[in-house]
């Protein structure tokens, strides 16, 4: 009785608080982004204060110097998250160096882009005038955002540089990973934006105005899915003519001002005569959002990935809910550098230890997308299912940890009802 009283409990503290906390009290709309001028603008502002935190970064880790080299169509990934806005490749050969202790009147970083050798002695110069003891190249075996040296370019460093630097050539993983995973408070504004505007997408798409039962198929690239207890497509949707009836899954994101959204929403397509879903989906829903809950409690700063899986699952077992989790950070890319928690999205195959990636510490200032998926019995249907739900969620501070950027979904899209409803159902 007091296990069942837990469970009552928890979902209706969740009635109460998600609708103020988690759920947006309008329609999402589409938003309006700058023009692409002034989006350069702002990407460069934003470049330049992560740029500046790197000798600090650097310092932290205990190295002297970060080194990197590239080719056109062969650019390390790091060199998105530090290029200007209006650069589109790296010409030629790029070369970039930052220092912890720059020399006075130096620019930090130090940047040439050659096709002639040049680059080579007065790169030397500098290093011999700086004497850096541990310099940073990306040639980490199992992070592909601390990786990124090609291994031709590899070749040529140690070339030109010779034997004296080869030797203070170091791995240190976490430089790459923290410069691009962290966030600048400024991005928050357009990326709550972005989430808006994918909100207003799927809310379009999953109804009455583009669905029209036996008529309207899933097929297309946005991985589109109708719902049974067979359906987990992964990385495809399915092919199906949409009934009346169905449940309909879409794993879908925008990428625009150099960030992503990651979301997935679900919908049900109403039957002749119905005006709402049927309870058992509801519950469903309601039981993808209390593991979001869970999650994030579980998540501080610091902690593991695999740390914060395991305390979720514990949690989910004393409170009676199956699922699997795979949260993944999002920002440059849409699955980017640091922790997971739970099988990189995709690949559902380690769902209690990730190695490597799963051992990693949550960092603060970043953006997280809570990926997941909850079984539930639906009565009506006689069947379980898997109710998948994905939204962003952004680092508040040491106390509060991670919120929701835009909100999440707490009800089914419902097809055939106008508006589409996206109000908190009981």
């Amino acid at each position: 009785m007091f296990f069942c009283l837990q469970i009552v409990l928890a979902f209706a503290l969740l009635s109460v608080v998600s609708w103020a906390q988690f759920h947006p009290s309008e329609p999402a709309k589409y938003q309006r982004l700058p023009s692409l001028r002034d989006q350069a603008r702002i990407l460069d502002e934003w470049k330049d204060e992560r740029v500046a935190r790197i000798p600090q970064l650097l310092e932290r880790y205990g190295v002297d110097a970060w080194l990197m080299s590239q080719r056109e169509h062969a650019e390390d990934p790091i060199w998105w998250s530090i290029k200007n806005a209006t650069d589109f490749a790296a010409h030629r050969r790029t070369v970039v160096l930052f220092l912890a202790n720059p020399l006075p009147q130096q620019t930090n970083p130090v940047v040439w882009v050659d096709n002639t050798g040049k680059v080579w002695g007065e790169l030397l110069d500098i290093l011999e005038a700086s004497d850096p003891q541990k310099i940073v190249l990306n040639v980490d075996h199992n992070i592909a955002f601390s990786g990124g040296l090609h291994v031709g370019e590899f070749e040529v460093l140690q070339a030109e540089l010779g034997s004296k630097w080869k030797e203070r050539f170091v791995n240190q993983p976490m430089i790459g990973i923290e410069y691009v995973a962290t966030r600048v408070r400024s991005q928050l504004e357009y990326y709550r934006m972005l989430q808006e505007t994918t909100w207003a997408m799927i809310a379009e798409a999953f109804s009455e105005a583009v669905i029209k039962p036996e008529i309207t198929t899933t097929e297309n690239h946005p991985r589109v899915s109708v719902v049974t207890p067979e359906s987990f497509p992964g990385w495809q949707g399915t092919q199906d003519v949409i009934q009346e009836g169905d449940i309909l899954h879409v794993d879908y994101g925008i990428t625009a001002m150099g960030m992503n959204t990651d979301v997935q929403h679900m919908a049900y397509v109403l039957r002749a005569g119905e005006t709402d879903a049927p309870q058992g989906l509801k519950d469903g829903i309601r039981k993808a959002n209390r593991m979001q809950d869970i999650i994030l409690s579980e998540m501080r700063a610091g902690r593991s990935g695999n740390a914060v899986l395991q305390g979720s699952l514990a949690q989910m077992k004393v409170e009676g809910l199956e699922g699997q989790i795979y949260c993944h950070p999002i920002g440059d890319y849409g699955h980017a550098p640091g922790a997971v928690m739970g099988s990189p999205a995709g690949f559902t195959n380690l769902p209690v230890n990730v190695p490597v990636l799963g051992d990693l510490p949550l960092l603060p200032e970043t953006y997280y997308s809570i990926e997941l998926y909850a079984y539930s019995f639906v009565p009506e249907r006689n069947e379980t299912l898997r109710f998948r739900l994905e939204e962003n969620a952004y680092w508040v501070d040491e106390e509060r940890g991670w919120e929701f950027v835009y909100g999440r979904q707490e009800m089914l899209h419902l097809v055939g009802k106008t508006p589409p409803s996206l109000l908190l159902q009981n």
